[in-house]
């Protein structure tokens, strides 16, 4: 009976891993930037190569952000953009850039706009101060 019941528990936990590793891995070809183009549904999606050589995923989200803004000049009107960088998930939109290991889970932000709309470590950016006699 007890073997039984942790054969159970270890067929439970793998189909409960393998439930979470089913989604979609960016590609982890050193120092490649790709432009994400999801599927429609059910269909995976399509990696572009947007630039080789990029020795960091900054470098790689300053290059999603330069075709971002050709495609605006461009009359286009898409104003996010998702990228991979080495097994990352690169997010822009109007706040910034944001990094995240899926395309549908968590993200952390990595770089903030400016008030012109420029990029910047978000610690970096200063803000007027607020209070009394300020």
């Amino acid at each position: 009976m007890m073997r039984a019941f942790s054969l159970l528990t270890v067929l439970a936990a793998g189909s409960v891993l393998g439930a979470c590793a089913g989604g979609v891995e960016a590609p982890s070809e050193p120092g490649v930037c790709y432009a994400v183009e999801r599927g429609e549904e059910g269909k995976a999606p399509t990696f572009n190569v947007v630039a080789r050589d990029q020795s960091q995923i900054e470098f790689c989200a300053a290059r999603l952000e330069e075709m971002r803004l050709r495609f605006l000049t461009l009359g286009g009107n898409r104003r996010e953009v998702t990228g991979a960088y080495q097994g990352q998930f690169i997010f822009i939109d109007r706040a910034g850039v944001w990094f995240g290991k899926s395309l549908d889970g968590s993200r952390f932000m990595a770089l903030a706009r400016t008030g012109d709309g420029r990029l910047a470590v978000p610690g970096a950016i200063e803000q007027e101060p607020v209070g009394p006699g300020q």
